[in-house]
C-alpha cells in the first residue's frame, strides 16, 4: 500500500481531528447512522437484525460497517454466544453509555430547531 504524503489533504485532516477533542468526538458519533444505532441499544444488548429492524432506511451493508467501526472505536460490545445456530449481539460500553445525556440534549435541540424553522416558514409563507 502507498504511504500518504505528510502534506496532503488527508494527513492534515487526520492531524486536526486528533487534535480538536471536539471534532474527534463529533467524528466518532457522526453521520447519518452511528447516533441512531447508539439510541436503539441504550435500553440493552440487540442482534443484527433487531437493529436492522428498529432503523428503517439502513442497508445492511451499511450498519455492519458502522458496527464494527463502532466496536473498534470501543462504543460497542459484540458478545459472540457459542451456540448452534451462531448468536451474536451488541450492547453500549461504558464510555458509550456517556453519551446517553448528550444525545437526549441534542435530540431536545433537534425538536426545538425543527418547530422553529417551521414557524419561520410558515411566517415567510404568510407574508
Amino acid at each position: 500500500m502507498a504511504k500518504k504524503k505528510e502534506n496532503s489533504t488527508n494527513s492534515i485532516n487526520s492531524q486536526y481531528i486528533t487534535e480538536c477533542d471536539l471534532t474527534y468526538a463529533v467524528c466518532k458519533t457522526g453521520g447519518r447512522w452511528k447516533l441512531l444505532i447508539l439510541c436503539k441499544l441504550e435500553n440493552g444488548k440487540l442482534r443484527f437484525s433487531e437493529i436492522r429492524d428498529r432503523i428503517s432506511g439502513i442497508t445492511e451493508r451499511m450498519l455492519t460497517l458502522h458496527l464494527r467501526e463502532m466496536e473498534k472505536d470501543g462504543l460497542l460490545k459484540r458478545t459472540v454466544y457459542a451456540q448452534v445456530p451462531p448468536r451474536v449481539d451488541y450492547g453500549l460500553t461504558e464510555i458509550a453509555r456517556e453519551l446517553i445525556p448528550i444525545w437526549r440534549q441534542l435530540e431536545d435541540w433537534g425538536k426545538k430547531h425543527k418547530k422553529l424553522v417551521k414557524e419561520q416558514l410558515l411566517e415567510v409563507d404568510e407574508n
